[in-house]
């Protein structure tokens, strides 16, 4: 039986980022092809009848083909146990990938190899360097026509700072692609379509010096040429490979493939598996020292909680990266921020909304835990007489608003649990005017189109229907005043304010512009705002 070490040693987990459409899904799917998770792999778009990705399990997902909530996925490969976290790529759900990215040992930053560097894929790569991770880039979308990979390479150095070392090199692109070369065996990998959209047959590798006539026949005499002459100017470029600065987040590996039709899949993955870290450990607030993953008493964090991913019981699951030890089922286990010994009477491994029980997972891992509504977003749990706290994961300022009302007052009781669970998953952020109930509530999101989840998710689980009205706020702060030092009714402010407490009772205040806020600091000289909150879901 392998010791506990072994078995954290043999664990990759990563998250995969990208901008919409670059193909981050589709390469999830054909990971999961290649390692005999799934027989079949679900194009993100297409006709009504095809199947959908496996990591896309929500009706608003499936119907316009993008990811709005990260996935949890995991399959073993060549001795390794992987676990993927597919995060959403569109922009108004970011909030739910940083949370994601709390979780990963490294990430997989997907680039579309005609478009290059884009925003979001910014905007995410910032966070993962926060952490100091490692970061592998897969540019993909070589099956059509793409800019130089020279000038890819160059721009992510530029734009994004960091280094870069290509592991495999294009041949060709677009109807001209004709595969990808191996620098480090050497090896012309070759393929040809068979014919259908998202499959390919794999030509051959043959392991020939770079000159070898055979080369000519494979992949084109031009082809050939140019290869040659990439490759010669890349051995003799300055940056050597370092595994010390792609292990801190200082150089990343590069690859090029496409997704779609598999070219290039099995290389990256291959490489990846080998040069990935195993699970890193976590600071415990407490003391202030790392968390070895192999210590032998279990400890984790919640990083994200999801509702009514099963229909049929309406449950919810806490998402829980083991840092250390071994989760066994039905262990007893220790709640750190509600001071209380729990059991842990199930464990369930999901691929989507597919679930399996767990008997038993380690440090890397990621288990679902079924939650009657214990647990918040960054809880920590550990072993009964280990005392550890890992760092709050903080939660982001709204940045628009909309007050949300039932249509049928009948349905009090659905409406007020759907947006409390809603919220509780750190999709949205909810707010009640000061003396008023829950029939009517101000919903805070980081992007329009989680307005249009939570009506959707209201009407399809919780079968309640409600109206929005757009709101004016886009400004948020905390009062960091207690009630006892400040009341505040009393507080002096522009009729375009709004008093608010979130579901915590923190007190807040909604601007409409930076006017408003500075003249409620200036006419208030005692109030102390905050733009972060107390609670971190």
């Amino acid at each position: 039986m392998p010791s506990i070490a072994e078995q954290v040693a043999s664990r990759r987990t990563f998250a995969i980022i990208s901008h919409p459409d670059a193909g981050k899904t589709t390469l999830t799917e054909k990971l999961l092809l290649y390692t005999g998770s799934i027989q079949t792999a679900g194009s993100v778009k297409g006709k009504a009848s095809a199947r959908h990705a496996v990591s896309d399990w929500m009706d608003i997902e499936k119907e316009r083909g993008i990811s709005v909530t990260s996935s949890v996925l995991q399959f073993t490969y060549d001795g390794a146990c992987v676990n993927i976290l597919d995060t959403p790529g569109h922009q108004d759900f970011s909030e739910d990938t940083y949370r994601t990215l709390m979780a990963a040992d490294a990430a997989v930053m997907v680039i579309d190899g005609a478009k290059g560097v884009e925003a979001q894929t910014i905007k995410l790569f910032k966070v993962c360097t926060l952490r100091h991770i490692p970061i592998f880039t897969f540019v993909n979308k070589l099956d059509h026509d793409t800019r130089d990979p020279f000038d890819l390479m160059e721009e992510i150095e530029d734009v994004l700072g960091i280094g870069t070392y290509p592991m495999t090199w294009p041949i060709g692109s677009g109807r001209n692609f004709k595969g990808v070369f191996d620098r480090n065996s050497r090896r012309v990998i070759a393929f040809e379509g068979d014919g259908h959209a998202n499959a390919t047959k794999k030509v051959g590798e043959i392991e020939a010096e770079l000159g070898d006539p055979a080369l000519d026949e494979l992949i084109g005499e031009e082809n050939h040429k140019n290869l040659m002459d990439d490759i010669e100017l890349l051995d003799g470029a300055d940056n050597e490979f370092d595994l010390d600065a792609v292990r801190h987040g200082r150089l990343t590996p590069v690859f090029f493939g496409s997704a779609l039709t598999n070219f290039g899949v099995e290389p990256f993955l291959k490489d990846f598996l080998r040069l990935a870290p195993p699970p890193l450990s976590y600071t415990d607030t407490l003391s202030g020292e790392p968390v070895e993953p192999s210590r032998d008493e279990f400890s984790g964090f919640v990083f994200k909680i999801q509702a009514n991913m099963d229909r049929r019981h309406r449950d919810r699951i806490a998402f829980v990266r083991i840092c250390s030890g071994k989760f066994e089922r039905g262990m007893d286990a220790y709640h750190v921020q509600g001071d209380r010994t729990i059991k842990l009477a199930t464990g369930t491994a999901m691929m989507a909304d597919d679930r399996a029980t767990v008997d038993e997972a380690y440090a890397g891992d990621i288990v679902g835990l079924f939650d009657p509504g214990l647990f918040s977003i960054g809880d920590t749990i550990c072993a009964p007489g280990m005392r550890v706290q890992y760092p709050p994961i903080p939660t982001f300022a709204p940045e628009h608003f909309a007050r949300i009302t039932q249509v049928d007052t009948l349905k009090r009781k659905q409406f007020v649990k759907g947006m409390e669970e809603l919220a509780q998953e750190g999709a949205i952020q909810i707010f009640r005017e000061l003396g008023t109930g829950l029939e009517s509530v101000i919903v805070g999101a980081v992007g329009v189109l989680q307005f249009e989840v939570l009506e959707q998710r209201l009407r399809s689980e919780y079968h309640v229907e409600v109206s929005r009205t757009s709101l004016p706020y886009s400004i948020i702060r905390w009062i960091q005043n207690s009630p006892d030092e400040l009341d505040v009714r009393t507080l002096k402010l522009t009729r375009e304010t709004c008093r608010v407490e979130d579901m915590r009772g923190g007190r807040l205040l909604l601007f409409t512009s930076d006017w408003n806020l500075d003249w409620a600091i200036e006419h208030n000289p005692d109030l102390q705002l905050s733009e972060f909150g107390n609670v971190t879901f």
